[in-house]
């Protein structure tokens, strides 16, 4: 059933936020990668997390585009997350801005499919929440991933994904539970091999596909796979910053 890279990563994410590092105090949240020199260690506190034992690891590295430095993305068959605990106050900061580009779309891939669930780029996001309130269905999808990892899911787990399978602006759920939705914000014709800024209000959201409040939160970061449709793909990832809402 936990067959989905999204859902594989949010267990993935259960098991190991305990080795997730929270940043310190005097540090901004978010992922700071241009003013690091290319070839450079990743940032303090982010961890490249597999979606599965014995899954390929999609690569994360520094390199240079033009006179910053970004951070670099190859899945090949792979599929694992570079995360970061969720050090982030929402309520004060609820807007996510970043930068990326993806090389182009992945050949057969579509997220309402879990066959060929893949995804070039993503911004990953991991809440918790009161699990009493979730519908039978939903904890039954819980409880099957806890029988299988030894950890409950996430409550709730929204993801912002670069696909051309869908129009920018869509809600794709997850094949096997509503717990983890995709909003499509990128891939439309035009936009593979180009940089583009997005900003969104992850609060507005969130209340948006879950239709409540977020609760805390508990991980956060990106993501390129490949293994369900068993090919490769390449992104790049600018800074992402955490703004006030005005």
């Amino acid at each position: 059933m936990i067959a989905t890279p999204s859902l594989r990563l949010a267990l993935c994410a259960a098991l190991l936020l305990p080795q997730l590092a929270v940043q310190a105090a005097d540090e901004q949240p978010g992922l700071s990668v241009s003013a690091r020199k290319p070839g450079a260690a990743l940032p303090d506190g982010w961890k490249n997390l597999p979606v599965a034992n014995g899954k390929a690891q999609t690569s994360y590295q520094l390199v240079a585009d033009g006179r910053a430095t970004v951070l670099q993305a190859d899945a090949d068959h792979s599929a694992s997350a570079l995360m970061h605990s969720g050090d982030v106050n929402l309520s004060r900061t609820p807007v996510v801005a970043w930068r990326w580009k993806a090389q182009g779309p992945i050949p057969g891939a579509d997220n309402s499919d879990s066959a060929h669930e893949d995804a070039p780029a993503r911004l990953v996001f991991f809440f918790e929440g009161d699990m009493s309130k979730l519908s039978l269905g939903d904890r039954a999808t819980m409880q099957m991933a806890k029988r299988l990892g030894g950890e409950e899911l996430p409550y709730a787990t929204l993801m912002y994904v670069w696909s051309d399978s869908a129009e920018p602006g869509s809600v794709i759920p997850n094949p096997h539970s509503g717990r983890v939705q995709m909003i499509v914000v990128s891939g439309a014709q035009g936009d593979a091999g180009k940089w583009q800024s997005l900003r969104r209000n992850v609060v507005q959201d969130y209340e948006r596909v879950f239709h409540e409040q977020p609760g805390p939160l508990k991980a956060y970061g990106i993501l390129t796979d490949t293994d369900n449709t068993q090919g490769t793909a390449r992104a790049w990832y600018g800074d992402i910053r955490f703004l006030p809402a005005n």
